[in-house]
């Protein structure tokens, strides 16, 4: 992994599971990769608590942004008002993204193409061509096409290409 550090880069907060996750994550998106790992020393116990040598950053790569994974303890969970979005080019990728992340998340956040994962973190699987149709469609199409997005947990394109082109 490139150890140049970009210049913005989304930090996950995690209890004690950010190896765990972290390796979950990689195995999902191909061109990943575990980068620099840092470690606790007995400096700062007294705030963080966490054991000297206990994992304390992971850098990761998902294919090719980067992020870090912070093992920071208890005090501070995910939430929706942070979401990662998985642009998706077919249905078949639309389909694998949502069974990874979904398998073990929680049923009751999956909504219009979002879902939060067994960690907690909250990701939207959705087709480009959702977009486009959004920013392009008339008032009309794009009316049809909100109409299907809100009946819907995991997203289908066809249905979205047959609200968008119906006359």
């Amino acid at each position: 992994m490139n150890t140049k550090i970009q210049k913005i880069t989304p930090n996950f907060w995690f209890n004690q599971n950010a190896e765990e996750a972290v390796n979950y994550y990689v195995s999902i998106f191909n061109d990943s990769k575990i980068g620099r790992v840092t470690h606790y020393t007995s400096i700062g116990k007294e705030e963080h608590g966490m054991e000297e040598g206990q994992v304390m950053t992971i850098e990761f790569q998902l294919k090719g942004q980067q992020f870090l994974a912070l093992n920071g303890g208890p005090h501070f969970k995910f939430t929706e008002a942070i979401s990662f979005i998985i642009n998706c080019e077919s249905q078949e990728e639309i389909d694998y993204y949502w069974g990874k992340l979904t398998d073990g998340g929680d049923e009751k956040a999956q909504i219009c193409g979002w879902l939060k994962d067994k960690f907690g973190v909250s990701w939207q699987v959705s087709p480009g061509e959702l977009d486009d149709m959004l920013a392009t469609g008339s008032k009309d199409q794009v009316e049809r096409v909100m109409q299907e997005l809100f009946k819907m947990k995991k997203l289908d394109l066809e249905v979205f290409r047959k609200a968008f082109n119906e006359v």
